[in-house]
């Protein structure tokens, strides 16, 4: 392949000498005003061909800039390309062709190409913008740069090394979220929930009653009436939430993503604290809690994560492999369902709290018979579960019920 090109560049060199021979000769021979004309005037083009042959494409500096790094799937990214030289030279155009992930392919509506004429200028810039995002951790590699000469005799090119990361979050829907110690339309039990008094700010009293502490004790009531009455406190439920990750192989598999984001975010919003379990080549368990530094974490993991289950779920929840604590409600987000995952559950929410299932359908996908008759199967075994298309997702809590 090399013999092959350097064969090519020796017959381009060969091809321009021919030029300037076959002109100079014209103007000896024929001699006159014109031909002499005709030689003068080609050679400043031979001799600029020449140059291009030997310019240093590969000591151009090249800089990427994104618009910016905070970024969630189906958003719009501009990105500026720089190419910097030290050698000035008036190249007549540039052939700028940035080199990105193969899951920012053209389909996706970015132009990535373009031609430049930078002329004299040390500094070249264009902008092009990448529409709908997918999620994912996308790297830049590298800028694809060619130029040539006015009659396409010497062509070169290079590829300039420039590489940057760019991390796409999934993007987030605004789920309402009612938290899981309510009961469901379909069978659900009501989960374990911790009960704790605010003492902070007391709603009335009572009569004291033995076991009550010694600092809930009304003294003003007692100094008045000379009978001892208790603070009462209101009562504030907190519950602590898994959410389960399928990472099989699916059609679903991104609206899975954006679903499992969406109410991981709305449960921390409320206020409640939150794990995630997702399994695949790689297990990725993190522990229950609240804050934005492990909310981060879990969105940093889902922006990366790949379906790339080497078992099915049913097989993970063999063992107690979830390391959940007992008092935890559990969601599951799934896009296949079966008997053997629901019995797998159903033998699960004997150690946990609450638990729900939500299966998630891609769009256009029907729900079956089957479908309907393991969601009557689901129920009669203690398992809420709900059918969700991306649409629905906004709704996907709406069924909670006070108890």
């Amino acid at each position: 392949m090399r013999m092959k090109q350097l064969f090519h560049t020796l017959w381009k060199i060969v091809l321009l000498l021919l030029f300037l021979v076959a002109s100079f000769s014209f103007a000896m021979f024929q001699g006159g005003f014109v031909s002499w004309f005709l030689f003068y005037s080609f050679l400043p083009f031979a001799a600029y061909s020449i140059i291009v042959f030997f310019y240093p494409l590969r000591l151009f500096s090249v800089e990427r800039a994104f618009e910016s790094n905070e970024l969630k799937a189906g958003d719009e990214l501009k990105v500026t390309m720089t190419i910097r030289r030290s050698v000035p030279f008036p190249l007549y155009y540039v052939v700028m062709e940035d080199q990105g992930s193969e899951l920012l392919a053209s389909p996706l509506g970015w132009k990535r190409k373009t031609v430049v004429h930078p002329g004299w200028r040390r500094s070249v810039s264009y902008t092009y913008t990448i529409d709908h995002l997918p999620r994912g951790e996308h790297t830049f590699s590298a800028l694809r740069v060619k130029t040539g000469d006015f009659f396409g005799i010497f062509e070169k090119e290079a590829l300039i090394p420039c590489e940057d990361t760019l991390l796409v979050y999934p993007g987030v829907v605004d789920v309402p979220y009612r938290s899981l110690e309510n009961r469901y339309d379909q069978g659900m039990t009501s989960s374990n929930v911790k009960i704790q008094k605010d003492t902070t700010m007391a709603t009335g009293v009572r009569g004291y009653q033995p076991g009550d502490r010694f600092s809930w004790i009304h003294w003003k009531s007692f100094a008045r009436t000379n009978e001892l009455m208790t603070k009462e406190f209101e009562e504030r439920q907190s519950h602590d939430v898994l959410v389960v990750l399928d990472r099989e192989d699916s059609a679903a598999f991104e609206p899975m993503v954006t679903f499992t984001a969406s109410i991981l975010h709305s449960i921390s919003r409320k206020g409640a604290q939150v794990g995630l379990l997702s399994h695949g080549v790689e297990r990725a368990f993190f522990p229950i809690r609240g804050g934005e530094g492990p909310q981060s974490q879990m969105q940093h993991h889902l922006a990366k994560v790949m379906p790339d289950s080497p078992e099915r779920l049913e097989r993970m929840l063999k063992g107690d492999r979830l390391h959940n604590a007992q008092s935890a409600a559990v969601i599951f987000v799934t896009s296949t369902i079966s008997k053997e995952k629901i019995l797998a559950i159903n033998e699960y929410v004997k150690q946990s709290g609450s638990i729900l299932l939500f299966l998630i359908k891609r769009e256009g996908e029907p729900v079956s018979q089957e479908d309907r008759a393991l969601t009557a199967f689901a129920s009669s075994r203690g398992v809420s579960m709900r059918i969700l298309y991306e649409p629905e997702f906004s709704s996907a809590f709406a069924e909670v019920k006070r108890a």
